[in-house]
């Protein structure tokens, strides 16, 4: 039996992150996002990271330390737990060869949604994405999920919410009728 799941990008909308990030001594959370996951996660919605990290195509950080930048997010977090942590590598202008290359992974490509799915029996169509990019609004869009939008613009796509912060994102979901 499959179960909805609000999948998060990680930069911007968890975590602050102006750059390509693989350092875990400068992982912050975003005002209102523990809060927020952590309610989310009360009221029975498995939280599950996607997020593009085409630093490791450009060679500023290896997989190890998304990992490291993970453990530390999720230290951060406490006791709201993260149901899985997915993250694309590749990037079609990077500088590591193995990694420099489009991927089914990559945002807006719907791969890591479809990955997290078929890992877990989540339900794809009763499912919330949250991020900061049109490009992580597309993704779940491309799968069937509503979408929530952190910014101030409604984007392109459009999303079914723009929220300011975390906190309304989670506000807009758990106060959202059922698919």
């Amino acid at each position: 039996m499959s179960r909805p799941a609000v999948f998060l990008d990680r930069d911007n909308t968890i975590i602050r992150n102006e750059g390509d990030l693989g350092d875990p001594e400068c992982v912050v959370l975003m005002p209102t996002a523990r809060l927020a996951l952590a309610r989310l996660h009360a009221a029975g919605w498995p939280l599950v990271v996607i997020t593009n990290q085409g630093g490791v195509a450009r060679g500023r950080y290896g997989e190890d330390d998304v990992r490291a930048v993970h453990a530390r997010t999720q230290e951060l977090l406490g006791d709201v737990p993260v149901l899985d942590w997915l993250w694309c590598p590749y990037h079609p202008t990077g500088t590591v060869p193995h990694y420099t290359r489009e991927h089914p992974w990559r945002k807006p490509a719907p791969g890591m949604l479809l990955e997290a799915a078929s890992r877990h029996g989540l339900d794809l169509a009763a499912s919330w994405l949250v991020g900061d990019h049109d490009r992580d609004i597309a993704a779940g869009q491309a799968v069937g999920c509503r979408t929530v939008l952190l910014g101030e613009s409604a984007g392109d796509p459009p999303p079914d919410f723009v929220a300011g912060t975390m906190q309304a994102a989670a506000e807009a979901i758990l106060g959202a009728p059922p698919p």
